[in-house]
Parts: C-alpha cells; sequence; structure tokens
C-alpha cells in the first residue's frame, strides 16, 4: 500500500472518525439546547480541522514529516476560516430554512432524535469520508512531489475563491442600500457560486497531496463526492431554491452568470 504502515492506517482511520463524531456530537448539545441547529454550519469546519489534527497525531513515525505538516496545515487553516466566517455571519441568527425545511419532515415529538441521525451523524461520516485523501496523504512515508505542491497551488486559488467571494457578499450585505437586491459584483459578477467553487478546489487540491500513490487514487470519490454535494445536493441547488423565492432580480442574474465555474457574464 505505497508504503504505508496498514495497521498505523486502520488506527489513525478509527481515531479521525471518532474526533469527527465527537465534534458533531458537542455541536448536536449546542443544537438541541438552543434549538438552532444551524451551529452544525459552524462545526463542518471544526470536524475537518478535528480530524486533519488526530490524523497528524496518529501518523506520527509513519508518514513524511513534511507532507504530514504540509496536509495538516492546509486543513486546519481551511477549517477555522470557514467555522469563524460563519460563526460570525450566523451570530443571533434565527434557524437556517434549510434545516427548518428538513426538521419540519419530522413529527414534533422526534424532531430531536431526526436531527441527530440526518443532520450531525450525516454529516460527521461525509467530513470523514471527504477528509480521506488528506488522512492517506498523512501516513504517506515519501516527501511531498510535483504533484502535492500542484495540489497546494489549487488549494491556494480554491481558498482565494472562498475568501474573497465570502468577504464581498458580507461588505454587500452590510451595506443598507443593498437590502432585496442580488449580489452580482466581484468574484460574484463571474460564478454564482464562487464559494463553492472555492470549495472544491480546496478539496481537490487536497486529494493531489495524496494522488501520487496507489492508495492515495483509491480516494478519488472523496472529493467527487464533495463536488457532487456542492454542485447538486445540499448546496447550490437548496440555495439557489431559495434566492429564487427572495431575490426579484435572481432569474436575471442567473441567466447571465455561470452557475459554478468562473466564466465572463453571458450577453443577454
Amino acid at each position: 500500500m505505497s508504503g504505508v504502515d496498514a495497521g498505523a492506517l486502520v488506527i489513525g482511520l478509527a481515531a479521525t472518525l471518532g474526533a469527527a463524531l465527537a465534534v458533531m456530537l458537542a455541536a448536536f448539545a449546542v443544537g438541541a439546547r438552543t434549538g438552532r441547529h444551524r451551529v452544525v454550519d459552524v462545526a463542518w469546519g471544526l470536524g475537518f480541522a478535528a480530524v486533519a489534527l488526530t490524523g497528524y497525531a496518529c501518523s506520527a513515525g509513519h508518514g513524511d514529516p513534511g507532507r504530514r505538516l504540509l496536509a495538516t496545515v492546509l486543513v486546519v487553516l481551511w477549517g477555522l476560516r470557514l467555522a469563524v466566517h460563519i460563526g460570525r455571519r450566523s451570530r443571533g441568527a434565527p434557524e437556517d430554512p434549510r434545516y427548518a425545511r428538513m426538521l419540519a419532515r419530522a413529527p414534533a415529538e422526534r424532531r430531536t432524535a431526526y436531527a441527530l441521525r440526518k443532520v450531525y451523524l450525516l454529516q460527521a461520516g461525509i467530513l470523514w469520508f471527504v477528509s480521506l485523501p488528506v488522512q492517506v496523504a498523512q501516513q504517506l512515508p515519501q516527501p511531498p512531489g510535483p504533484l502535492a505542491w500542484a495540489g497546494t497551488a489549487l488549494w491556494a486559488v480554491g481558498l482565494f475563491f472562498e475568501g474573497v467571494g465570502d468577504h464581498q457578499l458580507t461588505r454587500f450585505k452590510a451595506d443598507p442600500a443593498n437590502r432585496g437586491q442580488v449580489m452580482d459584483r466581484g468574484l460574484w459578477r463571474y460564478t454564482r457560486h464562487p464559494n463553492y467553487f472555492g470549495d472544491a478546489c480546496v478539496w481537490w487540491g487536497l486529494f493531489l497531496l495524496a494522488a501520487d500513490s496507489a492508495l492515495g487514487l483509491a480516494t478519488l470519490p472523496s472529493p467527487l463526492l464533495m463536488t457532487y454535494l456542492l454542485v447538486n445536493g445540499s448546496g447550490k441547488p437548496m440555495l439557489e431554491r431559495q434566492l429564487s423565492e427572495t431575490k426579484p432580480g435572481w432569474a436575471e442574474y442567473a441567466a447571465r452568470t455561470s452557475a459554478f465555474l468562473p466564466l465572463p457574464p453571458r450577453r443577454r
């Protein structure tokens, strides 16, 4: 397995799964107490950081020190930035409409258990699965090569789109003159979801950190799943459905702006 210690890998996978569950169960305790399950969005980034740090500890003495540190730092930086941004954005806000609609499907007396199963435990499993390339990269005994550095560059592109896109949207919403309008400036002029595009770049970049090994290539389903969720799952479709109902100019904006990949605006 590309020189990977199988025993250390299995122990690491079990420990990282435990870390993901611990973060999400802590978030569930907060969500159940406050009645606002949007806290899981903050826990999402923190969960990835916890998995990366746990994998780093478990790979000590097995993986190459440089590759271990590189993979860990990239994930922790990404996860903490995302958690801080979402935490600031959701401070004092009511329940996220996405979770409100989801929980409305269950009877009132079962909604807490339903939230645990369908929101927190599900996301714990998904974030653990998506982070498999990072966990494998931390266990590889070879130092990072050209493919890993190319992945780092792609990660940086993704972080740029996420960070700049979120910052531009925050400033736009803070201006009362923009109330009820569609954000179509900066990066949002070229893609309806620069943050989601950036997220996909981040995880394809992290996949490349492990892709110079056969075991790393076997984690290809991880970035594929993340991209699918962003484009066709709980990301873009749910958000656009909400925006189409609340933003009068959304249809015109969507007609001229690329759905995901950054492209020049289409002419009318």
